[in-house]
């Protein structure tokens, strides 16, 4: 056995830029390869069963998710963050409870 200390590494993967670089340059594909798909389907004339006329429009769910995730955390910045926020010394100057 050897009798070196060896420090294991705090680093980790997401903490190289290169590698975040990876993820988001396979998501923008993911994302661009079921758009082509969504809209050779829709090309084809293949019903979708919509139940409103703009389900059938190409890329409409793409939208309406990153819609409503902007939406979400538009909300939760804004509205819900003043409601729940306490000060930075709520814990250190003893409260009533305390």
């Amino acid at each position: 056995m050897s009798d070196q200390n060896v420090e294991p590494s705090t680093e980790g993967w997401f903490d190289k830029e290169n590698n975040i670089r990876k993820v988001l340059r396979v998501l923008f594909v993911a994302c661009a390869v079921f758009l082509v798909v969504d809209i050779v389907y829709w090309a084809t004339g293949y019903d979708k069963h919509p139940y409103l006329k703009w389900e059938t429009w190409p890329g409409f769910y793409a939208v309406y998710g990153f819609v409503a995730c902007v939406v979400l955390t538009l909300a939760a910045k804004y509205i819900l963050r003043p409601l729940v926020k306490r000060s930075e010394d709520f814990y250190t100057k003893g409260g009533d409870d305390a």
